[in-house]
C-alpha cells in the first residue's frame, strides 16, 4: 500500500530560448511521512536540478491504486464509484475512489483503468478523468 504525497518543488529553470525562468513543479512520493517525503524528493530531484532549490509545499494525495505505463509521459487522476449493494435496505451504495493512470493521452488512460478494472469483481463507474501537472513520481517500489 503507498503512502503518496505530492510535493512542490520550486527551482531556477533554462527554457529552451536560454532565458532562467523559476517554476514550481509536483512530483508525487510515496513516503510514511511528511518529513520522510521532504528528505525523499530532496534526494530525488538532487542529480536533475543544478543549483538551489527549495520544497515549497507538500500535501497528502490519497490514490486507491497506481495504473503505470513505462510509455506515459502524463499521469491522470481518475474518479471511480464503486458499486455496492447495502443488503439490509436494498439500496445502492456508491463509494468514491481515485486512481492514478500513467498514459499518453486521455483515451489510453481511460483504456488502461478499464484493463485493469475488469480484472477485479469490482462493480464501477468513472465519475471523472483530469490531466494532472504531475512530473514524475517516485515509489519505493521503484527503489527495491
Amino acid at each position: 500500500m503507498h503512502n503518496w504525497f505530492e510535493c512542490k518543488v520550486r527551482y531556477d529553470k533554462t527554457t529552451e530560448n536560454g532565458l532562467i525562468k523559476t517554476v514550481t513543479e509536483p512530483y508525487l512520493v510515496d513516503a510514511l511521512s511528511f518529513t520522510e517525503a521532504e528528505a525523499r524528493i530532496v534526494e530525488q530531484m538532487k542529480p536533475f536540478i543544478s543549483g538551489e532549490f527549495q520544497v515549497s509545499g507538500i500535501r497528502h494525495r490519497n490514490f486507491a491504486e497506481t495504473f503505470l505505463s513505462k510509455t506515459g509521459d502524463r499521469y491522470y487522476s481518475v474518479r471511480l464509484a464503486f458499486i455496492s449493494l447495502d443488503e439490509k435496505s436494498g439500496t445502492e451504495k456508491r463509494q468514491m475512489v481515485n486512481v492514478l493512470a500513467q498514459a499518453s493521452t486521455l483515451k489510453e488512460a481511460l483504456d488502461t483503468v478499464t484493463y485493469e478494472m475488469g480484472k477485479t469483481v469490482v462493480d464501477y463507474q468513472f465519475v471523472g478523468i483530469v490531466e494532472t501537472p504531475i512530473m514524475d513520481i517516485f515509489s519505493c517500489k521503484s527503489e527495491e
